[in-house]
């Protein structure tokens, strides 16, 4: 097997294929041939040791692949040989084949090609898990996506809209912001508008009331703002820090406004609850084949390219998703 495989901890940009050994099938497993792999930040911080998670090396980082099955342990019976097929699995996706669980493992939609499969697990698991599972957002409200053209940010608009709710989104400039007024947010604010104040048009939009639920990616001064402009009862979910800054939570303004900051570690339910986590799945692909969801994959590139997709996902160059696609030779 070939893929991007590290022995020490490294940097994004000095990523290379590798030769290494395939890996044997025991039971309940599954081999499968890669197409395509989903491109994520999480992906640059695994190979620099910054994840949550560290595996043993030698390791690969890729967190979702789509592909066709190669091969099936004997004790599996309902996959076939060459049968379509995607995950989000515990890494080593930037690699020619992977062997994973077979229950970890969903049908392609016939609908949908491999570089659309590759980007939907993590982006809209995570959104979807944390907007109706997590913060069990109710039709008729508010919420402030925050990131919104990016690879989770876009998700959770479309995810929002589907569950009934009004979308005021955020984005870094008009052209983005405009990408995630396509995929149905009903306001757009450009956050590096010089008349950009988060507090003040939120407010305005919401007649003084605030949203109900903050879907924050990007952390930082954001999310210090985004607490100034939520409702009483609010709920705001932590996804992640893509703007390199970990906010500091003032208790004070959780407890006079009875706020609920909710962190949201998406792969974790796969142990922690996996029937939740599996009808969340359900519930998506269902609203993917209804036409509700219209995955965005605004790049592709070789594996070979695996490098310059992180850097540019790094330095915010990518909408909606990046993919890296595996010539089948």
């Amino acid at each position: 097997m070939k893929g991007h495989f590290i022995t020490d901890w490294s940097q994004p940009e000095h990523l290379t294929l590798r030769e290494m050994p395939d890996v044997a099938l025991t039971a309940g497993q599954v081999r499968v041939a890669v197409r395509a792999v989903g491109v994520n930040f999480a992906d640059g911080l695994i190979i620099q040791g910054k994840y949550q998670e560290k595996p043993a090396f030698p390791f690969a980082p890729g967190f979702e692949i789509a592909g066709e099955v190669s091969e099936i342990a004997p004790d599996v019976t309902h996959f076939h040989i060459g049968q379509r097929v995607f995950a989000a699995i515990a890494h080593s996706g930037y690699a020619d084949q992977v062997v994973l669980p077979a229950s970890h493992l969903h049908t392609i939609p016939a609908s949908m090609d491999f570089a659309t499969a590759a980007a939907f697990p993590i982006a809209y698991g995570t959104s979807h898990f944390a907007l109706i599972d997590r913060a069990r957002l109710q039709a008729g409200e508010t919420v402030l996506i925050h990131g919104a053209a990016g690879g989770v940010g876009l998700t959770a608009v479309e995810c929002a809209k589907a569950a009934g709710a009004r979308v005021i989104a955020t984005a870094r400039g008009a052209d983005r912001v405009q990408i995630a007024l396509d995929h149905g947010a009903d306001v757009g604010l450009d956050t590096a508008s010089p008349d950009f104040s988060l507090r003040d048009q939120v407010r305005a939009l919401t007649d003084g009331r605030g949203v109900d639920v903050v879907y924050d990616p990007v952390g930082g001064e954001l999310f210090d703002a985004s607490l100034r402009c939520t409702a009483p009862d609010g709920r705001l979910l932590v996804i992640g820090f893509a703007g390199g800054t970990v906010p500091q939570i003032p208790a004070n303004h959780l407890l006079v406004k009875n706020l609920s900051v909710i962190g949201v570690y998406w792969g974790a339910y796969r142990t922690l609850a996996p029937a939740r986590f599996q009808a969340s799945f359900e519930e998506l692909i269902s609203w993917y084949k209804a036409g509700l969801l219209k995955p965005l994959v605004s790049q592709t590139f070789p594996l070979e390219q695996a490098s310059e997709a992180l850097i540019a996902l790094k330095n915010r160059q990518i909408t909606g998703k990046a993919v890296l696609t595996v010539d089948p030779a």
